[in-house]
């Protein structure tokens, strides 16, 4: 690929107002000079004081778009650079990843060329080394198992089978529950030789299978022999949960046979020790293939995880298709220098967009059900709208200003109106599609993040308030979702939602499931206003925060530090009184992808904090252990 003409180097300095400045300095490598040109940067650090620049002139901004001009008549000469000072920020920054993330240039005719982005540096401060974020890890018992089982005695043996193979008679249920399981391991882990097999071998052991009533459907038991492996389950979940197991016994014996083993002898007895088991992945900050989902899709399988949910709407881009409103996936998914939606979040000259078609989803649902894992669609409202409010106009009150509030990332006027009636219409048929793609129990409405004086600038709402007897925003949040939760009703699913949903009077508890994300006592709260509860505290499973304080860690860092020891070891029911406990109905890891511009910085942040979450939601509190977690986990597949 050929390198760019322009480069962006920056550096954050602690001085030149409260949250300090950055300091860039543009550098032409081309061969012409520049004049008359403008510089956009993408950044989560923004300007909120236009007039604390120098050398430079504001020229615009849109929630992470940052728009700045050269002084009048400057020429950038071939080989020379640039350097100006941007300071009024909204916040400091205290990692690296907290300065541009992508730039370009817009030329003097309207061309928009691209400028390669360095890493933020520091100055005023030492730059500390990368921290050391998993140990060697120490083994009492050689098995490569993730996550931990519930009960384990079993006793190693000196080599290891080549293979597994059913015994003959086996059903073609447990044949096919077999050959799915052989294809997971052979997409996760492509060079490596399939610990299961459908033919017999005279160097392999036979392979057992018997559905076992008196165990829970997600149950299973291995009993080990030297001539054969008997795996006993309560129900398809558990046969293949059973069946992963055997795979990573065998694989980790044959990876590393100085370290792992495959029984002999011996019992294993496992059940999941809540039945919420979920990863969350944000599809709107940064686009994902259908085959990066399908393969996140497999490792949430391989750690036993059940529910992925999936975020398919947000300020960013609207993704899902939706056939009666075909411009949610043309206008709503299109960041453009061009178009009425801005570069945001590493996007630069090139218009960038992606969504998934219906045809996608049900290919991804089918690929979900096979490994028993549920697919939970998230549309996030009324907040976090602004592709959808660019996509589809008249969903706004056209006699609200234009800026009358501002959302915590920074866009204006993006929360659906209650009060505007094609609100209900749109998400009405939005709901009817959607019904028909997922067969899972819930529907996730978001619910999150409402700005607070949303709405207070529309005449349209006012009015509604008046009449209701509303007296703030938050209230006629709770009217609006309580709308919602009874369109949801009539179509037969179920809400989820952020915990904000219970702001403002909240909905009916009934069939309501709520995500405790903003701190762990919020779960708390929640269930003591009767409200089914999964634990996903920032804290602790937001997978998008850094691993250490230095520098050079990336991520995000408004809910602290959560180093993979952290979220290894936190436990989600916490201080919940016993009485609430039956409340709590699971854990989840969550993905956020402002951070998230390559494959690199996915499995970085992701891994190994999403297997620890997988066995925090497995394994019993007096089975973990945090060194032998530590051994286990580089074993893991990555995305």
């Amino acid at each position: 690929m050929q390198s760019a003409s322009y480069r962006l180097e920056s550096a954050w300095h602690t001085d030149g107002g409260p949250h300090g400045r950055f300091v860039f300095s543009l550098f032409n490598l081309s061969d012409t000079a520049l004049q008359d040109f403008t510089i956009v940067y993408t950044s989560l650090t923004r300007v909120i004081d236009k007039n604390a620049c120098e050398n430079a002139v504001f020229v615009k901004r849109n929630a992470n778009y940052h728009e700045f001009a050269p002084t009048a008549g400057f020429m950038l000469a071939p080989g020379a650079s640039w350097t100006f000072t941007v300071g009024g920020l909204h916040r400091k920054a205290v990692h690296c990843t907290d300065g541009a993330k992508s730039a370009y240039l817009t030329l003097a005719d309207g061309r928009h060329v691209p400028v390669a982005v360095s890493d933020l540096l520091l100055e005023g401060r030492t730059s500390e080394p990368p921290p050391v974020l998993l140990p060697e890890g120490k083994l009492d018992l050689p098995y490569a198992l993730q996550p931990w089982p519930r009960q384990i005695d079993v006793k190693p043996g000196d080599t290891f089978p080549v293979c597994l193979y059913p015994a003959p008679g086996a059903s073609v249920e447990d044949i096919k529950a077999i050959d799915t399981v052989i294809g997971l391991f052979r997409r996760l882990f492509e060079a490596d030789h399939a610990p299961l097999s459908l033919a017999a071998n005279s160097q392999g052991r036979v392979l057992h299978l018997t559905l076992d009533a008196t165990l829970l459907a997600e149950s299973y038991a291995l009993s080990f022999s030297s001539e054969d492996v008997t795996l006993s389950y309560g129900g398809a979940a558990g046969r293949q949960y059973g069946l992963t197991s055997l795979a990573q016994l065998l694989n980790g014996a044959r990876r590393e046979p100085g370290k792992f083993r495959f029984p002999v002898s011996g019992t294993i007895s496992d059940e999941p020790r809540y039945g919420w088991r979920g990863c969350h992945l944000d599809v709107s900050r940064q686009f994902y293939p259908v085959a990066d989902v399908a393969r996140l899709i497999d490792i949430l399988a391989w750690f036993k995880l059940n529910i992925f949910h999936w975020h398919l709407t947000d300020d960013e881009a609207w993704r899902l298709e939706i056939k009666a409103y075909p411009e949610l996936t043309t206008v709503g998914v299109v960041r453009s220098p061009d178009g009425p939606f801005l570069p945001q979040l590493g996007n630069g000259a090139e218009p960038v967009g992606g969504f998934y078609s219906q045809d996608d989803v049900r290919t991804l649902v089918a690929h979900a059900l096979t490994l028993n894992v549920e697919i939970i669609p998230e549309i996030d409202v009324p907040g976090h709208n602004s592709a959808t409010l660019v996509a589809l106009r008249d969903l706004s009150d056209g006699q609200e200003a234009p800026e009358s509030y501002h959302s915590v990332q920074g866009y204006p006027n993006n929360a659906l109106n209650p009060a505007v009636p094609f609100t209900y219409e749109f998400l009405g048929k939005v709901f009817d599609e959607m019904v028909e793609l997922f067969p899972s129990a819930y529907i996730h409405i978001g619910g999150d993040e409402v700005a607070k004086g949303a709405w207070l600038a529309s005449p349209l709402a006012r009015k509604l308030m008046e009449k209701e007897g509303i007296s703030g925003t938050f209230e006629l949040q709770s009217y609006f979702l309580r709308e919602i939760k009874d369109m949801l009703t009539k179509r037969g699913k179920k809400l989820a939602g952020w915990n904000e949903v219970a702001h403002g009077g909240g909905v009916d508890t009934v069939e309501t499931l709520l995500m405790a994300w903003e701190t762990p006592e919020v779960g708390i709260e929640l269930a003591r206003e009767g409200y089914d509860v999964v634990m996903t505290p920032g804290q602790a499973y937001y997978l998008d925060m850094v691993q250490g304080e230095e520098w050079q860690e990336p991520g995000a860092s408004w809910a602290g530090t959560v180093p993979p020891a952290h979220t290894y070891g936190y436990e989600a029911e916490g201080d919940f009184p016993e009485e609430l406990k039956d409340r709590m109905k699971g854990v989840q890891a969550c993905i956020w992808c402002e951070h998230y511009l390559s494959r690199g910085y996915f499995n970085r942040l992701v891994f190994p904090r999403l297997p620890a979450i997988a066995e925090a939601a497995w394994t019993p509190k007096n089975q973990k252990d945090w060194l032998r977690f530590a051994a286990i986990v580089p074993l893991s597949p990555k995305l």
